[in-house]
C-alpha cells in the first residue's frame, strides 16, 4: 500500500489513540510516539505499528501517535483506518 496523503483516525480520549499517516519525507517507516505510559509499553507500541505496517505491505511512512492508553487492537484498527485513508482506498479489505 502507498502512502499518498494525511489520513487520520482515533482520538484523544481515554483508552484511545490518535494516528496520523503522512507520506515520508524519506524512505522507510518513521514512527513519533507520544505516550503518558511509554516506559512501561512504547516497545510493546510500536511493535505493534510495525507489525500492522508490515500486513498492510506499507514500507515508506510517516506515523504519529498520540496514545492514552489504547489496547493493542485499537492501536491496530487505527492503524488501519488511517493508513486506508492516506492510501486513498476507499473499500476496506475485511479480514477473516
Amino acid at each position: 500500500m502507498k502512502i499518498v496523503k494525511t489520513g487520520i483516525a482515533g482520538s484523544l480520549e481515554s483508552s484511545d489513540v490518535l494516528v496520523t499517516v503522512n507520506p515520508p519525507e524519506e524512505p522507510g517507516i518513521q514512527i513519533d510516539l507520544e505516550s503518558a505510559v511509554i516506559k512501561q509499553f512504547g516497545k510493546q507500541i510500536r511493535r505493534v505499528t510495525r507489525e500492522t505496517l508490515e500486513a498492510l505491505e506499507i514500507t515508506d511512512a510517516f506515523l504519529s501517535l498520540q496514545d492514552k492508553g489504547a489496547l493493542d487492537s485499537t492501536i491496530r484498527a487505527r492503524i488501519e483506518a488511517a493508513a486506508y485513508r492516506a492510501a486513498g482506498i476507499g473499500r476496506y479489505r475485511w479480514r477473516r
